[in-house]
């Protein structure tokens, strides 16, 4: 399994990283402390060697004791910290109401780095992100404090989090960007309009929700009863009747040619991106080692140049409902939803 580049940096990782969001937010009661960390380190054995993580990555124990996603990181790359990349998030926090609160100001950039270095255990972060876009702060404003972390040593590089071409490349012309971070599967398609603009600038694309929320798995439907109410995938549309009908072409296509390719459907949606460019970095998340698994051996399903473009012209005449936005024959942005994460 060859490692990839992240974008002009000189980070190498596996393929496929590893969205660490739900052993403590999002995807039901957080994971026992203990137990996450004993997970995430199998991870690692497995081969993981990017651990993706956030701020905002929170959750509240059935004993009301709040869970820190980074936290668990930190503890799980004890000793192995010069082995692995570690990403983190910044500029993001949560209303009573899901709502997110954004703020990436430079007082509020410091302090949440200062934040995250502690809960991580570590004296240097590898690669920063803005979380989301704070409409109040101009890139290069955001830009230029980055850039003062890194000179600080505090991180290595930056990057941006559900990015737009023009705010990208303000921000870029500042401070060199090594990643964005965008959601990215066969459901979600929109931003292949920046592919461009990444190619151009030699930014890495880090895919989060790479098989839409789980989706692409073909191992929910809306019959599935998730974790209560921390689990935001049971208000998801693609849960709903209605959005399991019309991705119900999608799932026969993917069965089939995963049975063709002796992979999963999780692989083979994570193939599609992972042959489709060298600079794209899907990173699944699950609790389940078996999963874990399985989501990294994707990394050794090949697809042809012909294959993936006849996936890609079979998908633009499909149409779905899937959280974040509508995708299939249009792939324009959608308007940035504002509660999830």
């Amino acid at each position: 399994m060859e490692k990839r580049k992240l974008g002009s940096s000189e980070l190498y990782i596996n393929p496929v990283g590893l969205g660490c969001m739900g052993f403590s937010h999002a995807s039901g009661d957080p994971t026992e402390k203990g137990e996450a960390v004993k997970i995430l380190r199998e991870a690692y054995e497995i081969g993981y060697d990017f651990f993706d993580t956030a701020e905002a990555y929170t959750g509240v124990s059935a004993d009301g004791t709040v869970s820190y996603n980074e936290e668990l990181v930190g503890e799980a790359v004890k000793g192995i910290r010069d082995k692995v990349v570690i990403a983190t998030k910044m500029g993001v926090s949560h209303n009573a109401d899901r709502s997110l609160r954004l703020d990436s100001s430079p007082e509020t950039i410091r302090k949440s780095v200062e934040g995250s270095l502690q809960k991580l255990g570590t004296d240097y972060i590898d690669l920063y992100y803005q979380h989301r876009i704070d409409p109040k702060v101009e890139p290069e404003t955001v830009a230029q404090t980055m850039a003062a972390l890194i000179k600080e040593g505090k991180i290595r590089y930056w990057g941006i989090s559900e990015a737009t071409e023009e705010y990208l490349r303000r921000a870029d012309s500042v401070c060199p960007v090594t990643a964005i971070e965008n959601r990215y599967s066969m459901m979600a398609r929109w931003h292949e309009t920046i592919f461009p603009v990444c190619e151009e600038l030699k930014i890495a694309y880090v895919a989060f929700s790479p098989m839409a929320n789980g989706f692409l798995t073909g191992k929910y439907s809306p019959a599935t009863k998730f974790e209560g109410s921390q689990d935001y995938r049971a208000s998801m549309p693609q849960y709903t009747e209605k959005g399991y009908a019309k991705a119900r072409e999608l799932l026969d296509m993917l069965t089939r040619m995963a049975a063709e390719k002796n992979a999963t459907m999780g692989q083979l949606s994570l193939a599609w991106m992972l042959n489709k460019k060298p600079y794209i970095v899907p990173i699944p998340g699950s609790r389940k080692p078996e999963r874990l698994k399985e989501n990294f051996e994707a990394g050794n399903v090949i697809l042809t140049k012909d294959e993936i473009a006849r996936i890609d012209s079979k998908l633009d005449t499909m149409d779905f409902e899937v959280f974040g936005g509508h995708s299939g024959k249009s792939i324009t942005p959608p308007q940035a939803a504002g509660h999830r994460i």
